[in-house]
């Protein structure tokens, strides 16, 4: 790519009117997902939409991070604090606000391929402007949509030992492959800008996140005005969540690869695969009670149960905390390598990772290098490690040292005994333990990948999701090149529901309405069919509360899908594991309602029978009947002494105060979900008091002490409502949990 004078300026003011400058005053403007949006400028841009009516700004991004508000009187009060206490120093995206509140001024438009679940079901300006698509399409769609700004916030190289570069960071994962594309629609004459943002917070990442910061036509840096990274706190993992991440943990392959999504489904994954390595015999106890290789034989076929020796790959679009967790327990170490078949002879187990005469041997065999050696592959053996970086091709001869030389056949013994003594190297290099297209997390987690030693920081390589979602050539590797990596992958995400037939619903709902998006995950479903060894894992909880009654997340049908019924494969609850590949309808729903919560199983079952997919005198099984709460729970229990599951094992932005509230808010959202249960609520709250002073320091962290409105009066009596409905707890002040 040619080389670029980019305007480097310290005002945001002035970033914005060298874009108009370049492009006019009608924009569309490309933002990355999620963490990488660059704040100062986009504010700065949407305010001058906002002052200027003459001015179009069309901004196409998806997951636009904000601090949560809360709806209601009581949610607002416990959220505000807690939003000042995390995102008080973090400066909010102005657009993105007024999207929530329909705020937007006529010449501004957003268009988002992704929302945070649920965020915006109920706003309608934003389900006319969603944009379906794959996550591997987002780039062609981005650009379908004419953008021609694109503002992304980078990691400065001039600290970081890197002069002269920026690096993607958390958002390699479309912009590196918009930018070859821009450049290219410039060249046919339309003008176009990329700006970059500079932010000494965001972590670096070197190998394909690292560009040089002349591709970009603006680069903001103002070092003073730099902002912490949003945060996502930790969700609380519940029993039900668990057990799912339990039956997930058993289907890994030591030495495989794994792709895991966000939430507290991927949290408890991530903390069962831990147990499992490092407290094996509280693992297996889990596993012996649950008898899971007698009820569900896929683990015995496709999963594991020891320790991970070999240790794990991670391949996912997104990065999320828990590879760090695995990749400091030990277990997120196995290196994949940038050749296909170098690669596909440490798979078979032909090579080591520690150079020796034999690996030359079967090198020469296989032919990736010739001997005689030419100086092509001396270069490769250097790059990899196999030989020393001190070894060259000179004049024909093998230079191990300033005066050292022998001739290049690895058939004569004395090249073959001074190599051993001088020229190979200690291990393999440019090993790579994951491959990450985004990522967002807690502030713990960006200060842990700051932290990172150099060596570990080399191990993760932050690239394109074309690369990582799915197997077509991409120019950082080809098809042939990400099968060799990918061995024994396991591809696991979370959905909402599930019908019998096999089809997963985990983006919207039969309304039209979207929850969320489709993202990577159809992308993955799809790999883990094509890929040899390779299985997708789509988890979700037996049920959900809705409109104040439990219901079965497991139905019959439903009037929308994400991944169709065609590609279903395995498929996880807290009652256990259906193995679908390749299976008849029969037991497709079958197999589905044998892990779905025994209050559904029999009406589920009769739905199935009317359909003429089970035959008849098909009777549910007595053991199939114990899928309950108490059975999780017992489960759980079988670990032992000690609490091995507990909600937050990666820690907790909440206080132990707002821990309390939090469930009580929970309890109280739950009873008042229909009319009636409104009601009922409210006439019991009326009734209730804190005449022992007991909830004193709650009531204060509500801000309800002592109210004076009416509204606040009610706000304090539902609280010590739901408070008085949950388990008593004592509360110990402000300490973080």
């Amino acid at each position: 790519m040619a080389e670029r004078d980019g305007v480097y300026c310290d005002d945001a003011e002035r970033c914005v009117d060298l874009v108009i400058e370049r492009v006019g005053k009608r924009i569309t403007l490309g933002l990355p997902l999620g963490l990488g949006k660059p704040v100062r400028f986009v504010n700065a841009l949407y305010q001058r939409a906002k002052d200027d009516p003459e001015l179009e700004l069309h901004i196409v991004t998806a997951l636009s991070l904000l601090a949560p508000e809360g709806g209601s009187s009581l949610e607002k009060r416990f959220m505000e604090p807690f939003a000042r206490r995390l995102f008080g120093d973090i400066p909010e995206l102005a657009y993105a606000r007024d999207v929530a509140r329909n705020r937007l001024p006529d010449n501004v438009r957003v268009s988002e391929f992704f929302f945070k679940a649920g965020s915006y079901l109920n706003n309608r300006s934003q389900q006319r402007n969603y944009v379906c698509t794959n996550y591997t399409h987002a780039v062609r769609d981005l650009m379908a949509q004419g953008v021609n700004v694109v503002g992304q916030m980078v990691s400065p190289g001039e600290p970081n030992g890197h002069p002269g570069q920026v690096s993607f960071s958390c958002n390699p994962d479309l912009s590196l492959d918009i930018l070859p594309l821009l450049r290219e629609r410039e060249q046919k004459g339309v003008p176009v800008a990329m700006v970059a943002e500079m932010n000494q917070s965001l972590p670096w990442f070197g190998h394909h996140a690292a560009v040089e910061e002349s591709q970009f036509d603006v680069i903001y840096a103002q070092p003073e005005s730099d902002y912490p990274l949003f945060s996502a706190p930790q969700m609380a993992i519940s029993p039900s969540d668990h057990l799912i991440g339990f039956y997930a943990s058993c289907l890994l392959k030591d030495g495989g690869t794994l792709q895991v999504g966000i939430g507290s489904l991927g949290a408890s994954l991530v903390h069962n695969a831990i147990l499992r390595h490092k407290d094996n015999k509280a693992w297996r106890a889990v596993y012996d009670h649950l008898e899971v290789a007698e009820q569900f034989p896929v683990v015995r076929d496709w999963g594991g149960t020891g320790p991970f020796e070999a240790g794990l790959y991670g391949c996912s679009e997104m990065m999320v905390d828990g590879f760090l967790y695995l990749l400091k327990e030990g277990i997120l170490k196995r290196e994949v390598f940038d050749h296909a078949g170098l690669q596909a002879l440490i798979n078979r187990g032909a090579l080591a990772l520690e150079p020796s005469l034999t690996m030359l041997d079967t090198l020469v065999q296989e032919g990736l290098i010739e001997s005689p050696l030419r100086a092509r592959d001396v270069r490769w053996l250097v790059q990899y490690g196999i030989f020393r970086d001190t070894v060259e091709f000179r004049g024909g001869r093998l230079c191990l040292s300033e005066d050292h030389s022998v001739e290049t056949d690895l058939r004569q013994g004395g090249v073959r005994e001074a190599l051993a003594a001088e020229g190979l190297g200690s291990r393999l290099k440019g090993g790579i333990v994951m491959h990450g297209g985004f990522y967002v997390g807690p502030e713990v987690f960006y200060q842990a990948l700051r932290d990172l030693p150099p060596g570990e920081r080399n191990k993760i390589c932050m690239t394109s999701v074309n690369f990582i979602n799915h197997l077509y050539d991409h120019r950082f590797g080809d098809q042939k090149l990400k099968a060799a990596q990918r061995c024994h992958g396991r591809f696991i995400n979370s959905a909402m529901m599930y019908t019998l037939n096999g089809a997963a619903v985990s983006d919207g709902l039969d309304d039209g309405r979207v929850v969320s998006g489709v993202g990577g995950q159809y992308n993955f479903v799809s790999m883990a069919h094509e890929l040899p060894g390779a299985r997708s894992i789509l988890a979700l909880r037996a049920t959900r509360t809705s409109g104040g009654e439990v219901v079965s997340n497991i139905v019959f049908n439903y009037a929308h899908c994400t991944i169709p019924r065609h590609l279903r494969d395995i498929v996880i609850t807290e009652y256990g594991i259906a193995d679908l590949r390749g299976r008849s309808d029969e037991d497709v729903y079958l197999g589905l309602i044998r892990i779905a919560d025994t209050r559904f199983q029999a009406s589920l079952l009769k739905q199935a029978q009317k359909a003429g997919k089970v035959r008849e005198d098909f009777r549910l099984p007595a053991h199939w009947q114990n899928n309950t709460q108490e059975a999780v729970r017992q489960a759980l229990a079988a670990a032992g002494e000690g609490d091995r599951f507990p909600a937050f094992p990666f820690g907790c932005d909440f206080t132990d105060e707002e821990l309390v509230l939090g469930k009580a808010l929970k309890g109280l959202k739950a009873a008042t979900a229909s009319p009636r249960g409104k009601l009922a609520t409210l006439w019991q709250a009326l009734k209730a008091d804190d005449d022992s002073g007991s909830y004193a320091p709650l009531l204060e962290r509500m801000g309800l002490k002592q109210p004076t409105g009416l509204r606040s009066k009610l706000d304090r009596k539902l609280v010590i409502h739901g408070l008085q409905k949950i388990e008593p707890v004592k509360t110990t002040g402000n300490e973080k949990n």
